[in-house]
């Protein structure tokens, strides 16, 4: 009999080792393999988008006669300032025929979209869910009566009335007012490349600077523009003015704002009509931010 229950005693340890050592095995399988469990934040905010800086491509013109720093930073969507800096020009009318400029132009600003599973939003412990004071509420005509005097004591969004369009509007130190008179039969479009406004009229009608400033270019030597006019008002802001019949204001010249500056016509353009643009930075801008157009 003892040596039966030696055997018994001897079998039940041997098991209880084998039992031991598997759940050890089990235990230390991840961190031998140097892997662990996957651990999930709920709550956390997703991995955001991550920007890439834009790209730069660089050009270089070559100066043609009749053009000015202005036109060639106007004409390629640039700050004439930036452009005098990067090409080290001190004085941004000392540029020469046949002179080379380089011309650094920034790519559209790239995002790239990264897919970042989401995992499924679980409370943490003691967290409200916030919900409408009325979803707390079982209908009954007593509580629609209830719920309809909580939604009038809780405050509401007050409605903000558009200003009505003044006749000029001062941004950045430059009063602007109409270049024109007429309706605009093609309004800005930065999608479709629309740079500026078209303004229809009548052959000769006059028009007028937008606001005061300086004349730098006063030619037709911008494809496209037809016979053009450049004013710059400061070191911001630049207005356009195309496809005149004449030009009555010369280069270097000072203007005051709703001084006749020339007549509209249809050079370069399939008939008469101002094209006019507003440029800050180099950059075009909505003119309609600034003057109360109007549409056709």
């Amino acid at each position: 009999m003892t040596g039966i229950f030696s055997k018994i005693f001897h079998t039940t340890n041997t098991l209880i080792a084998l039992l031991l050592a598997a759940l050890l095995a089990a235990c230390a399988g991840p961190a031998a393999s140097g892997k662990r469990a996957p651990i999930v934040e709920y709550g956390a905010s997703p991995v955001p988008s991550v920007a890439e800086k834009p790209a730069e491509t660089s050009t270089i013109y070559v100066v043609q006669a009749g053009d000015t720093l202005y036109s060639i930073a106007f004409q390629n969507g640039l700050d004439y300032m930036e452009v005098a800096q990067q090409n080290g020009l001190k004085d941004p009318t000392a540029i020469q025929i046949g002179q080379k400029l380089r011309l650094i132009v920034p790519a559209e600003e790239v995002v790239s979209e990264v897919s970042t599973p989401i995992p499924t939003r679980i409370p943490r412990a003691g967290e409200i869910k916030s919900q409408p004071k009325v979803g707390r509420l079982l209908y009954s005509p007593q509580a629609l009566a209830k719920a309809q005097h909580m939604q009038d004591d809780e405050p509401s969004a007050t409605p903000v009335a558009s200003a009505a369009p003044a006749e000029t509007a001062v941004e950045e130190g430059v009063e602007w007012g109409m270049p024109t008179r007429g309706k605009v039969i093609a309004g800005y479009a930065k999608s479709a490349n629309r740079k500026g406004v078209d303004i229809a009229g009548s052959q000769g009608q006059p028009i007028l600077a937008s606001a005061s400033g300086k004349v730098v270019y006063s030619g037709s030597g911008l494809r496209g523009y037809g016979k053009l006019i450049i004013i710059k008002h400061n070191a911001t802001f630049l207005s356009a003015y195309a496809h005149n019949d004449r030009l009555l204001v010369k280069e270097g010249q000072s203007v005051r704002k709703g001084q006749k500056i020339a007549e509209m016509g249809s050079s370069d353009a399939d008939q008469v009509k101002l094209h006019f643009e507003i440029r800050r930075m180099g950059k075009p801008v909505d003119p309609a931010k600034y003057l109360p157009l109007i549409k056709s």
